[in-house]
This record gives structure tokens, C-alpha cells and sequence, in this order.
């Protein structure tokens, strides 16, 4: 009964700065842990940062000091800042809900670095 949709994915410049949204349906976004991964061609699917039902965010080495992740409840989104984009963070980037039942994912969007 949870549907995922992110947006926000372009194509900017080494340096640059994107700010990705995750806007969740339903009445049980509260619960979720929430989630964003990333996968690049030719590799596997990685964490990039979590958050918290409780507002806790967690975020991989590689991104730490450059990206920010946060979520409203009351709009039921969830949203990852991301600075300083290196060409490397180049991939389709996912949002994740993290149920005690089970797990939701979107369709992704795609975020291109250029050098």
C-alpha cells in the first residue's frame, strides 16, 4: 500500500549541487526507516544514507560532509542534499522504506556528474 516517487535527478557539473525528493503515500510514513541507495553501471547497488524513524540520519564515508538527508513527516517525503558532486556519484539514485513487514523501493531517478 506504499508508493515511492523521487524526482530531482539531472545532469550537473563537477562542483554543482542537487537536491533529490522521495514522496511517500500512505498513512504509515512515520514508522519507516527511510532510505536512499545509488547504483552505477557495472556495480552493485549501495547505501548512501538512512534516516531514522526517529530523525537519526546516517550517511557512507564517500559522502559524508557533502550530503544531507532529512524527511517531514507531516508531507511524508523524504529529501537528500547533495553538495559538492563529484563525477563518481554519477548513478540512479533510489528511495527506500524500511517497514518492521517489509521493504518499498522507487523507481529511481538519475543523477549525472559531469567532469
Amino acid at each position: 500500500q506504499v508508493r515511492l516517487v523521487e524526482s530531482g535527478g539531472n545532469l550537473v557539473q563537477a562542483g554543482g549541487s542537487l537536491r533529490l525528493s522521495c514522496a511517500a503515500s500512505g498513512s504509515t510514513f512515520r514508522q519507516a526507516a527511510m532510505g536512499w541507495y545509488r547504483q552505477a553501471p557495472g556495480k552493485q547497488r549501495e547505501l548512501v544514507a538512512v534516516i531514522s524513524s526517529g530523525g537519526t540520519p546516517t550517511y557512507a564515508d564517500s559522502v559524508k560532509g557533502r550530503f544531507t538527508v532529512s524527511r517531514d513527516n507531516a508531507e511524508n517525503t523524504v529529501a537528500l542534499q547533495m553538495n559538492s558532486l563529484k563525477p563518481e556519484d554519477t548513478a540512479v539514485y533510489y528511495c527506500l522504506a524500511r517497514y518492521s513487514w517489509r521493504d518499498y523501493w522507487g523507481q529511481g531517478t538519475q543523477v549525472t556528474v559531469s567532469s
